[in-house]
């Protein structure tokens, strides 16, 4: 955090800033703390570490050979993942970390003359990107039960993004739903899977029939990567190519080695990803059960992550009484229709139990 004399110090020196970077309202990211006494529900990271195939062959690739610049096209990556999907690799593009590939689809794909869409309620990056490249956007709302209402998305558009499931809801949509949407719009289609490991239909099944559609995905969450910042999208290998420009004009070795290993490695150690993202669908309907019967309104999810408020305590007062108790949750302050939310990312079977019972306390 900047203290008050850098921060005045920067308010003296932002003449010197071009005119976009003024007007940016950046994206925050949930907190990080040094203290490791705290029980960490606040970002949506995996509790299980990373299968023990990959962090063997990472020690195995720590050698002279990280000398060396990496594959700038992570051809092998590419090739197991298009494998893994049943899809050729040109339809295959990889980045760091989910988030620039969304980067790169807004820059390249979704600039157009008419307004991209998405829910009003959603990843708040969406607009971020939006102000930094120029782009024009319509924000659709959410219905009464917080669900995105793809019929609503049918109208003139310069593409279409959101996250299946969406967040912070953890609300997702069903795989008719989202073809349906593809049948009936000749626009880019994004789908952003960065939850989809914990229960919820891919739409990467529908890319060899939908040239408009690219879905992107996270080694984040369900292989529990977050730390190596790995990503992919996955469409026709037209709108790749697309990607692969931009990404060749910005950043042209953007997976390092080790990253690269350990994608493939995860990939690979396939028992150990579904029995650790059951544990979480597990857990997570504990969690939902638990806090429905202490007056909590759980809205469904899809993600590894719930989405919740009680009747009579607000949203900020328990993230407050939680923290006290060294239990880290994420309120968002806006928008007001979901103020009173809280959003608990799901961990072990323990750390459900600890939670609870803290809850319990909190609102008795």
């Amino acid at each position: 955090m900047l203290n008050q004399q850098s921060i005045e110090s920067i308010k003296k020196m932002s003449k010197l800033w071009g005119e976009i970077v003024e007007k940016l309202k950046p994206y925050t990211p949930g907190e990080q703390p040094n203290d490791l006494n705290l029980l960490k529900l606040n970002t949506n990271e995996n509790p299980y570490g990373p299968s023990p195939f990959v962090l063997k062959n990472i020690k195995k690739n720590c050698n002279d050979s990280l000398r060396l610049y990496p594959d700038p096209e992570s051809i092998e990556l590419k090739k197991t993942l298009a494998e893994h999907h049943n899809l050729s690799p040109e339809s295959v593009f990889v980045s760091n970390g989910s988030d620039e590939s969304l980067a790169f689809i807004f820059q390249g794909l979704l600039k157009k003359d008419k307004p991209v869409l998405f829910p009003n309620i959603t990843y708040s990056f969406y607009p971020v990107y939006c102000q930094l490249y120029e782009i024009e956007y319509k924000q659709i709302p959410l219905d009464q039960k917080f669900n995105i209402n793809l019929d609503d998305y049918r109208i003139e558009n310069g593409g279409i993004i959101f996250p299946n499931p969406n967040a912070p809801t953890g609300i997702p949509k069903s795989f008719k739903e989202i073809e349906f949407l593809l049948s009936n719009n000749n626009s880019v289609v994004v789908i952003d899977e960065a939850y989809v490991d914990f229960g919820t239909s891919s739409a990467i099944k529908l890319i060899n029939k939908y040239e408009n559609l690219i879905v992107t995905q996270s080694f984040s969450k369900g292989r529990s990567l977050a730390g190596m910042r790995i990503g992919c999208a996955f469409s026709s290998p037209c709108l790749i190519e697309a990607l692969n420009r931009i990404k060749n004009s910005f950043n042209s070795y953007p997976i390092d080695r080790l990253a690269q290993i350990a994608a493939m490695s995860s990939i690979t150690d396939k028992i150990y990803f579904e029995d650790n993202c059951n544990k979480v669908i597990s857990a997570r309907a504990y969690l939902e059960e638990q806090l429905k019967s202490i007056g909590f309104e759980v809205l469904p999810s899809g993600a590894n992550f719930i989405f919740t408020q009680h009747m009579q305590k607000s949203g900020e007062n328990i993230c407050d009484e939680l923290r006290k108790n060294k239990i880290l949750v994420r309120h968002f302050k806006s928008p007001e229709k979901i103020s009173n939310f809280i959003r608990i990312t799901i961990g072990t079977m323990n750390q459900m139990h600890k939670l609870v019972s803290v809850m319990k306390e909190i609102v008795k």
